[in-house]
């Protein structure tokens, strides 16, 4: 009887020995998915920076390289004035407005408005590239460009003004320190650190405080494959995205110096 007491005491360490060992195993296997779960990710860190979200200590963009004069995207500033199915040019009044503000522009094309912590940094970084020849706009305050102005429209076309800002082209990456760490850290980049792919847009600014870039009318020849009939047809409007001078053969483009702007 005594043997058999002994072997059942003995099973009886054993049972209790694997049941605590197999909850440590488990949780061993748990802790690191938890940490990389944790992890922040280049997509979450420009949306808490964009956001000013409160996990963040501080967030700045640290700049890599840089290009003075780049254009904007060219727009349609004006609405378009009418002259098809005429043998002859005509005289029309063109309003113009636009307006340019510093934008900052992540890896995945969106644009976005800058939080408090990100903004105070786009600004700091702004101070180094504002200079006696290149004035540039360094808060997110939108700057106007708005006259009336009257040019000559030719004979069976549409016309309107064009328009591309210059502005000085800052890329680099974002650096984010959260309050708390993650997955062992608290310092996070996005896209990566040392990365050119962040690009921050700071217009160009003339002496008299108006936007600086490339203004152009353009003339479209109606019944063309830029242009019908229709004034604000989608036709008429196709040749927007064409820079200056590359609408083509019946798109006729003539720059406007700046200095023979006058406000309305």
């Amino acid at each position: 009887m005594s043997r058999n007491g002994r072997t059942r005491s003995h099973r009886s360490k054993k049972k209790r020995i694997t049941l605590v060992l197999a909850p440590v195993a488990a949780l061993a296997v748990i802790v690191p998915l938890m940490n990389q779960a944790n992890a922040a990710t280049p997509s979450e860190v420009s949306a808490d920076c964009s956001a000013d979200s409160d996990k963040l200590a501080d967030c700045q963009f640290v700049d890599v390289q840089f290009k003075a004069n780049s254009l904007g995207p060219n727009e349609r500033v004006s609405p378009v004035s009418d002259n098809c199915g005429s043998t002859s040019t005509a005289t029309k009044t063109f309003t113009v407005s636009t307006s340019v503000t510093r934008t900052l522009q992540v890896e995945e094309g969106t644009v976005t408005e800058a939080g408090t912590k990100l903004g105070n940094s786009l600004f700091e970084i702004g101070l180094e590239f504002s200079t006696s020849t290149i004035n540039i706009t360094r808060d997110d305050k939108t700057t106007t460009l708005a006259f009336s102005r009257t040019d000559t429209v030719q004979a069976d076309s549409t016309a309107f003004y064009m328009w591309s800002a210059k502005r000085t082209d800052v890329s680099g990456f974002l650096k984010a320190t959260y309050k708390e760490a993650q997955d062992g850290q608290t310092v996070f980049f996005s896209p990566s650190e040392g990365a050119a792919t962040v690009h921050v847009f700071y217009p160009q600014i003339l002496n008299n405080g108006t936007p600086d870039g490339r203004l152009w009318l353009r003339n479209v020849k109606c019944e063309t494959t830029a242009a019908d009939s229709v004034p604000n047809s989608t036709k008429a409007l196709q040749s927007e995205e064409a820079g200056f001078g590359e609408g083509g053969a019946n798109v006729t483009d003539v720059e406007i110096p700046l200095s023979e702007i006058s406000a309305p």
